[in-house]
């Protein structure tokens, strides 16, 4: 592990990324933070693959930590160890494919004052300005079936100006107050990958916190979908979908939501 200091000055965000052999899309991330959030952040990067990465951590206006993994780690995993390394009291998870053309933490950062709200996330969008669905509800087996074939796609919740609640946000751009992300432990490290974002915004509610996205800040992803193009990515993506559906976090989570749902209106 290797660590560089730009400056000794106070910093509120720690920003975790991880590099899947992903070095052009991390210098571009880096990129943007050094132009719209330098003054704010330290930057944790976890190389998860042997790379060589296209730049010089001297570059930047903020301290960046390095972290080579002898061998790959989940996404949960990876995340969980770069929080041990941090120094902030506010953490971010973010992919390195995600692209910022604003400081994204100004308007973020209010909504975790308020103490009954552990994440909070921006609107995402794809790269043609399309929102993605990275606000979504609880997946039940029958969501999980209608997308498989095609039905109920796009968001899940109607975006307006305001911000809103959702069951769970996904984990490409995730800020936490590090006191919370720390009581509940972080990811969940079973779920090498897929669904530890789904587990831990379950947990959150559990635990009577909540999440919100603000729709006044949005960035860009140039989303992968490795899920839909390689066979072993859908394996491990149904292997979390399997493990979330027959977890007791799962069962708790809908058993506290049943009054919930029996006392809506029809």
């Amino acid at each position: 592990m290797s660590s560089v200091s730009a400056t000794d000055m106070p910093r509120l965000v720690t920003v975790s990324v991880v590099s899947h052999d992903q070095g052009a899309l991390v210098k571009l991330l880096l990129e943007d933070l050094d132009w719209h959030s330098a003054a704010r952040i330290e930057v944790i990067l976890t190389v998860n693959v042997e790379e060589v990465l296209p730049f010089d951590c001297a570059e930047y206006q903020f301290p960046v930590t390095i972290i080579r993994n002898v061998s790959p780690r989940g996404f949960g995993a990876n995340h969980n160890a770069a929080f041990r390394e941090r120094h902030c009291s506010f953490f971010c998870v973010m992919n390195p494919d995600i692209r910022l053309n604003s400081d994204p933490f100004t308007l973020l950062l209010p909504a975790l004052a308020d103490p009954s709200v552990a994440i909070v996330a921006p609107l995402v969008c794809s790269v043609k300005g399309k929102i993605e669905d990275s606000a979504r509800r609880m997946p039940t087996p029958l969501i999980i079936a209608n997308k498989a074939f095609g039905r109920g796609r796009g968001p899940d919740y109607p975006i307006g100006q305001e911000r809103f609640y959702p069951d769970w946000v996904a984990g490409m751009f995730m800020l936490f107050r590090s006191d919370v992300y720390a009581q509940m432990g972080g990811f969940d490290e079973r779920y090498f990958l897929y669904y530890e974002d789904v587990d831990l915004c379950a947990r959150l509610a559990l635990s009577g916190y909540r999440i919100v996205l603000d729709p006044a800040v949005s960035v860009t992803h140039d989303a992968r979908r490795e899920s839909h193009r390689r066979f072993r990515y859908f394996l491990r993506h149904a292997a979390s979908i399997s493990r979330f559906f027959l977890s007791p976090v799962y069962f708790r989570y809908m058993v506290r939501r049943m009054p919930q749902r029996n006392s809506r209106p029809t």
